[in-house]
């Protein structure tokens, strides 16, 4: 059994093919993986579950909240939870990113998606 078996992570993603494809590579390597199609939905989950250990966030998102103010919400009620966030539009601001949070570009390779998250986790 490999470390990744034993880690959680929650993608969210408002293109339903980015979800499903970096969902089903990160299932391949091993994560344990939860989806959301927008950031109330993605709230909704860590509410209900404690074993989130990395959230996966796109910044354009439809809903009440994109993807910056998700993972500041998720940084100010779950500490623990490590942050990556993604777009292939914007680059945010340093300032702007919750602490500790790694930005990654669009278009991404899942092995560089799953190599960050094994970083944030080592």
């Amino acid at each position: 059994m490999t470390t990744q078996s034993l880690v959680t992570v929650l993608v969210v993603e408002d293109e339903a093919f980015l979800l499903f494809a970096i969902a089903d590579e990160l299932r391949e390597a091993g994560f344990n993986v939860l989806e959301a199609s927008n950031a109330d939905q993605a709230i909704h989950i860590l509410e209900s579950r404690q074993d989130i250990a990395i959230l996966f966030t796109d910044i354009d998102m439809p809903g009440s909240m994109d993807g910056l103010r998700l993972s500041a919400a998720v940084r100010d009620r779950w500490p623990p939870v490590k942050i990556i966030i993604t777009s292939g539009k914007q680059q945010p601001a340093r300032d702007a990113m919750p602490s500790g949070g790694v930005f990654l570009p669009k278009p991404y390779a899942p092995e560089a998606v799953a190599a960050t998250i094994q970083g944030l986790l080592d």
